[in-house]
């Protein structure tokens, strides 16, 4: 059949002229580019749909999960700071404990009243030696020496009302 469409887009060479035939296949050429893109933009449209449900899903799930995340680090904060204190405390009745069982002995007793209201045994003589090199802190015990016992016994009882708990 000469002259006619043969198949998609190509002529009988003979009928048309090559302006004709350059124009067609120019057309034929656009259309299929024309196809792909619209197929791209298709595949790029679902791509870009389901990207965005894929972010809003994650993102959904960070604001759904940040505050009880974040309660729980600080929930593990406050209990490692509670088990430190904890550990501490145990520590301060064990070092009370020891002190309370060495206040038992009465020669640890003995020993401690003697170091501090400065008291000696009958027939005994006290010496008291001053440390030449003594701190601020040691002349501040001198002063004490050169009170009388019993200031030493009130502010010994002061210093106790007074003691960390």
């Amino acid at each position: 059949m000469p002259g006619k469409l043969r198949s998609r887009g190509q002529f009988d060479s003979a009928r048309f002229s090559t302006a004709t035939r350059l124009r067609a296949l120019g057309e034929q050429t656009a259309e299929r580019v024309y196809r792909s893109q619209n197929r791209r933009q298709a595949r790029r449209s679902r791509l870009t749909g389901r990207a965005a449900l894929l972010a809003l899903v994650l993102c959904t799930l960070v604001v759904a999960l940040a505050y009880p995340i974040r309660q729980y680090v600080s929930q593990r904060g406050e209990i490692a700071d509670l088990q430190r204190t904890q550990q501490d405390a145990k520590e301060r009745v064990d070092r009370l404990r020891d002190e309370k069982a060495r206040w038992q002995d009465d020669a640890y007793a003995e020993q401690r009243i003697r170091e501090r209201l400065h008291m000696v045994m009958p027939g005994e003589t006290g010496y008291i030696v001053p440390d030449p090199h003594a701190s601020s802190a040691g002349r501040a015990q001198e002063g004490e020496a050169d009170r009388p016992w019993y200031s030493n016994v009130w502010d010994g009882v002061d210093k106790a009302d007074r003691a960390d708990r």
